[in-house]
């Protein structure tokens, strides 16, 4: 192990400060952020959660400028702690999605709850916000959404909106979904959208040609076309909500009787949304390491990815635990299997 790296092949988890990271990490396709909550639960964490905008703002500028629109960025916090910091990742691109609900179950509350003292029902949730990121084109010095950019080329095109029914093979849906500006927009598909690009190229004037580029000199491809959204592998099953008790048994790491985390997350969680969002060998982020669940999971589900944690012994504890977790792992598979994910492991 280097001084603050350990090096595991597709893994490396870095010990220190993630703001001095960050240029030198490959660009991620997944984003898993578990940073503070604003509970004063560990050192650094702010007091409350009004002071979340202002501790998180540097890294999610810094993850906007390494993020593509394949990136997802999964956002775990408090209800109150994200909807504090949602108005900052709009701010930098990012789109929601969707919120999922991390229901811990009764199990949670520890002994009877003193409703009268508490003045409210008790919390046994967390949330894990689903964001993209938005693409954007720029136009003669001016940045246009997906959608605004799609109208614009078409416009110049000076072809009817009405031959992009034709275009695309329906009798009214073009023109509603790919083409408006409305709520009803809807991204073309891969296949339409090489059909509206070489229809314009085709029929539009020429001298506005090409169409449908970002470097003025080529056509976007469908393949090109299909790299400006976010990767979704769907799932069948499973919903917003996800009922999973607290980690507990063999899983939660303990200092003697002292869990080394407060707030370790369900390796089930994490393979959860690390599978909905990569496809095997894209790059996965975990700014926040903690004990490196996200990490863990990514490696094993043949991703490659960095961690960083600023304890030096919640680090130390993380590296142990990855350690340990693929001993375990490789004796789990049989021999033919561990031969063909050696390089993996």
């Amino acid at each position: 192990m280097k001084k603050n790296i350990y090096n595991a092949g597709n893994i490396k988890i870095f010990q220190g400060d993630v703001g001095t990271f960050y240029d030198h990490w490959e660009t991620p396709t997944v984003i898993i952020s578990d940073g503070p909550y604003g509970i004063n639960g560990f050192h650094g964490d702010p007091i409350t959660h009004e002071e979340l905008a202002g501790w998180y703002e540097p890294h999610i500028k810094k993850w906007s400028e390494k993020a593509t629109p394949q990136t997802t960025l999964w956002f775990w916090n408090t209800e109150v702690g994200w909807a504090t910091v949602h108005p900052v990742l709009i701010k930098y691109g990012w789109r929601y999605r969707t919120c999922h609900i991390w229901d811990k179950g009764l199990a949670h509350i520890a002994g009877n709850v003193n409703g009268k003292s508490i003045r409210k029902l008790p919390i046994v949730t967390e949330a894990c916000v689903q964001y993209v990121k938005e693409p954007q084109f720029n136009v003669n010095g001016k940045d246009l959404s997906m959608k605004e950019w799609l109208c614009h080329e078409w416009k110049r095109s000076h072809i009817p909106f009405s031959k992009t029914n034709e275009v695309c093979g329906v009798k009214d849906a073009a023109t509603r979904k790919y083409f408006t500006l409305s709520h009803l927009w809807y991204f073309p598909p891969p296949e339409a959208f090489e059909r509206i690009q070489q229809y314009a190229n085709k029929h539009g004037y020429k001298s506005g040609k090409p169409y449908f580029s970002v470097d003025e000199k080529n056509p976007l491809t469908k393949e090109d076309w299909s790299k400006y959204r976010a990767k979704f592998n769907h799932i069948h099953g499973i919903t917003n909500v996800w009922r999973e008790p607290p980690v507990n048994g063999e899983e939660r790491l303990k200092n003697g009787l002292k869990s080394v985390h407060l707030n370790q997350k369900p390796l089930k969680l994490m393979q959860l949304i690390i599978r909905a969002s990569s496809d095997e060998g894209d790059f996965v982020w975990e700014p926040f390491g903690g004990l490196c669940s996200g990490i863990i999971m990514a490696n094993e589900l043949n991703r490659r990815g960095v961690a960083c944690e600023i304890d030096k012994d919640v680090f130390k504890s993380a590296v142990e635990r990855f350690k340990k977790h693929f001993a375990n792992f490789r004796l789990s598979l049989s021999p033919s299997v561990r031969l063909l994910n050696r390089q993996n492991l």
